[in-house]
């Protein structure tokens, strides 16, 4: 294994530490995934971890080894939301003046939230990447400790209690699951996870999961170094990392057995069937794994875990994410059918879609487009459905009588 590894001693240290700041959450059988999967699926439900993710154990951990002197001058991050609250709720349990650099446009439910811990929010910059400058200055510029969310290896033991937990409740795991962005997580989960296993005597498999928009873990794995890359817009903006840290790094080399990445489109259908099935609000980060199994990225091998890394997912973002997810999984419809401007054409094709079973819940009629012809008018209409099965009978119905939908992509 890796060279300067943290041992199994130094995590269930950490795991002693933070009784009584974190919560033990569940590991829960998903009916769903298994289903998907074709073998037992638990999820680990770090979504109803104090204060909504699983940064809250990393951050902990790397304050509670901070020296008093350290701690007198305070402790500065940068975060759009999990790490802030993390940072803010730890130093708020240790008396430690805490500084938050969030850029402009952060989520309101998470900026009242790092606020309602203590922590004093700055609010500049347009993207995490300038907080974490503006951060990295105001420390230099006042001595207050730099918590990065990933790259230090306090983080990365801390992080690792996960494991620790995930080996006691499902001493069977054969494979886990979880999200991979800057890489904290998996580290810690896979040095402590892997050698919890061993020492009963078992081995564990260990698969991270990037968004496919921001996959800086495949392309460092080939060059065997941490590669920048550059990213495009994704949903999971809490994975949402142009390159892995040096640290979490060099254990993934060593110990993550696969890494595989899903599309916005995978992530948005996993949170919606999440919630349906499941009955679990994952944020667009902490859904990949399940977006995994549900896409068919990776193989059954025995019992599995998929880690529901975070919760705090923006209410507007989420019903975005909900009419996406339905989209994506054919359940959402929307066409658009050029008729002629003539009375009853609206009546005929509502009375069309009503016999193929589907249900028209918006409706735009218009004279007015270009190319239109002046006896022409363009109908727009949003359709629910039962699947991708379903919409294509819903169009084919409409193509028998005569009509030529086309579908408009979301």
């Amino acid at each position: 294994m890796t060279e300067g590894l943290p041992t199994l001693e130094e995590f269930q240290a950490a795991a002693d530490g933070l009784v009584g700041v974190i919560s033990h959450t569940p590991a829960l059988p998903s009916r769903t995934l298994t289903e998907a999967l074709g073998s037992p699926v638990l999820l680990k439900m770090e979504n109803l971890q104090r204060t909504g993710s699983f940064k809250i154990r990393g951050a902990t951990h790397r304050l509670q080894q901070l020296t008093p002197a350290e701690r007198g001058r305070g402790v500065v991050a940068a975060s759009a939301g999990n790490h802030a609250q993390g940072v803010a709720l730890a130093a708020q349990s240790l008396g430690i003046p805490a500084t938050i650099f969030m850029p402009n446009g952060v989520p309101v439910p998470k900026l009242l939230a790092t606020r309602g811990y203590g922590a004093e929010v700055v609010l500049e910059g347009d993207t995490v990447a300038t907080s974490l400058r503006l951060a990295a200055e105001y420390a230099e510029r006042t001595g207050a400790v730099l918590i990065h969310p990933f790259d230090h290896r306090d983080v990365v033991v801390g992080q690792g209690t996960l494991g620790l937990e995930l080996i006691d409740d499902v001493p069977d795991v054969d494979t886990i699951i979880a999200a991979i962005g800057g890489g904290g997580l998996i580290a810690g989960l896979a040095a402590a996870a892997k050698q919890a296993a061993a020492a009963r005597g078992r081995d564990v498999r260990i698969i991270g999961v990037q968004a496919e928009n921001a996959a800086a873990m495949p392309p460092s794995l080939a060059a065997g170094h941490p590669v920048e890359i550059t990213t495009q817009p994704t949903i999971a903006d809490g994975i949402l990392v142009a390159r892995p840290g040096n640290v979490p790094f060099a254990i993934i080399d060593d110990l993550v057995d696969e890494v595989v990445t899903v599309t916005d489109d995978d992530i948005a259908r996993a949170i919606l069937v999440l919630m349906e099935n499941a009955k679990v609000v994952a944020e667009p980060a902490g859904a990949v794994p399940a977006a995994a199994i549900l896409a068919g990225n990776v193989a059954a091998l025995g019992t599995t875990v998929a880690v529901i890394s975070g919760g705090n997912i923006d209410p507007l973002l989420l019903q975005r994410v909900v009419a996406h997810g339905l989209a994506a999984s054919g359940r959402h419809l929307t066409i658009r059918i050029p008729l002629p401007d003539r009375p009853g054409q609206l009546a005929r094709v509502s009375e069309l879609i009503a016999q193929a079973g589907a249900n028209v819940i918006e409706a735009m009629h218009t004279r007015h487009g270009h190319g239109l012809q002046i006896s022409e008018v363009i109908l727009e209409l949003s359709v629910e459905t039962r699947g991708a099965e379903h919409s294509e009978l819903t169009l084919g119905v409409l193509r028998h009588a005569g009509f030529s939908p086309i579908v408009v992509q979301d």
